[in-house]
């Protein structure tokens, strides 16, 4: 028998404050990674906002012992050493693992909107060589079901999958429905979850719980193996959204700044590493990744 999952709490985003890269960037937090125990695999999500003309945004900063993944949603990135242009509905996905360096030249052409997720490693992954995955259009599968396209990001729906190499297990798939549309997304069990409303409102799980614009619903955590669904049904407005799950990984870890380990050592290991100039740059990483992506399609 099917699991129905069910929407087991609702947070509201915070207003958008000013940013670190400084004017024209504001942010929320959807998700705080104080919160980690309740979150894991996720342990922190940010809604970024750059109305900055073609500054650089943030500058060269260090990584380590998570993943990030960056989903733009609106505008275009522009990084020389990391891809070159990230247009909106396409990700990248960093592994810092033991340590890395970048941000050194991206800067946002016009208005741009992102969500950058903070995942984090396998214990026994957490000191992974550094790494990064683009998935441009062209490499996003779409799943279309009347009144609804999904652009999976990571995992799969409907039998549709994502190319993503993953260190955790974890979909990622943003919908666009049209007012009335349904459809169902299969999730197993174990997996912890939460939808993002980008912008209108869908109804979500057995109970049909209405969830707004700038808000965050949590499923609920069933026990038990095997497969479970979320039903989404767009409200008269319809509705855009991100849907994460992913498999916890039941490990506490340690935050500081730009690092996650899974002790204080940790911490002060990266932080001395970092100083001693033993963090990779991304660009050196990225360069020849894609003189190998190349050459593979020659």
């Amino acid at each position: 028998m099917t699991t129905q999952r069910r929407i087991a709490r609702i947070e509201d985003v915070p207003a958008l404050a000013p940013g670190f890269a400084g004017p024209g960037h504001t942010a929320a937090p959807v998700i705080s990674m104080e919160e980690f125990a309740r979150t894991d695999p996720f342990i922190a999500l940010m809604d970024d906002h750059l109305d900055m003309g073609e500054r650089q945004v943030g500058g060269a900063h260090p990584h380590a012992g998570f993943e990030t993944v960056t989903l733009l949603l609106d505008g275009t990135i522009h990084d020389p050493d990391e891809g070159g242009l990230i247009h909106a509905g396409e990700v990248q996905w960093m592994t810092a693992g033991s340590g890395i360096i970048h941000g050194e030249n991206a800067r946002a052409l016009g208005n741009v909107r992102l969500l950058q997720l903070w995942l984090t490693l396998p214990k026994a992954s957490r000191w992974t060589a550094p790494g990064f995955q683009d998935l441009h259009v062209d490499r996003v599968p779409v799943r279309r079901e009347p009144g609804v396209d999904v652009r999976v990001y990571s995992g799969a729906s409907g039998g549709v999958h994502a190319p993503t190499r993953n260190q955790v297990p974890v979909t990622i798939v943003e919908m666009t429905m049209k007012p009335g549309a349904a459809i169902e997304q299969d999730l197993p069990v174990t997996y912890n979850g939460f939808v993002f409303v980008v912008d209108g409102s869908v109804r979500v799980g057995e109970d049909a719980t209405p969830i707004e614009r700038n808000q965050v619903g949590w499923l609920d955590r069933p026990h038990g193996e095997g497969v479970s669904v979320v039903r989404l049904t767009a409200q008269e407005e319809g509705a855009r959204l991100v849907l994460y799950a992913g498999q916890p990984q039941g490990t506490p870890i340690v935050a500081q700044g730009p690092f996650i380990g899974d002790t204080v050592d940790d911490i002060k290991r990266s932080y001395q590493e970092y100083r001693q100039g033993r963090f990779p740059r991304m660009s050196e990483i990225a360069a020849p990744a894609r003189r190998q992506k190349v050459e593979s399609q020659v």
